[in-house]
């Protein structure tokens, strides 16, 4: 969308007489469209994603993110850790997807769900570690334990 407006023109009329007129002259709105048409309507990046609800907490050693995902198996899981952000990714397929119901109340997600965490300070993703038991996942992340200062020697030259 493009919008264009022209100024009035300013003209030897005193002050009374252009307070009385409009700011701009005119004012047009034109409508182009620089991109083509999609062939299908089916864009799945639109399509309804569940959250996961997690706590994060951290110990001297490590940051923990857990969260409650009865229901998902291990193998329809993808969790991966880029920079400082943690993802958590899956699918909570229904247990009963050709069932014809008829809800009285529906509360569960049922379908994709996604959520990334950003880390606070830096972890080591080689040694990280995830667990599943009693439907609870638990991301264990082993914190760097850098200096904050360190010595640096003079050498003297002769």
């Amino acid at each position: 969308m493009t919008l264009q407006y022209n100024n009035m023109k300013t003209d030897n009329t005193s002050r009374e007489e252009q307070e009385d007129q409009p700011i701009f002259e005119k004012i047009s709105v034109q409508e182009t469209s620089s991109f083509a048409e999609p062939e299908e309507t089916t864009a799945t990046w639109l399509e309804a994603e569940g959250e996961l609800v997690i706590d994060v907490y951290q110990t001297d050693k490590e940051i923990v993110i857990q969260t409650a995902i009865a229901g998902v198996k291990a193998e329809d899981l993808d969790i991966s850790i880029e920079n400082d952000v943690v993802s958590i990714s899956g699918e909570r397929k229904h247990p009963n997807p050709k069932e014809a119901t008829q809800y009285h109340c529906q509360e569960c997600y049922w379908g994709a769900f996604s959520r990334q965490v950003i880390l606070s300070e830096e972890v080591d993703h080689d040694k990280a570690k995830t667990s599943m038991k009693d439907g609870v996942l638990i991301i264990r992340l082993p914190r760097l334990d850098r200096q904050k200062t360190h010595k640096i020697e003079i050498e003297e030259l002769e």
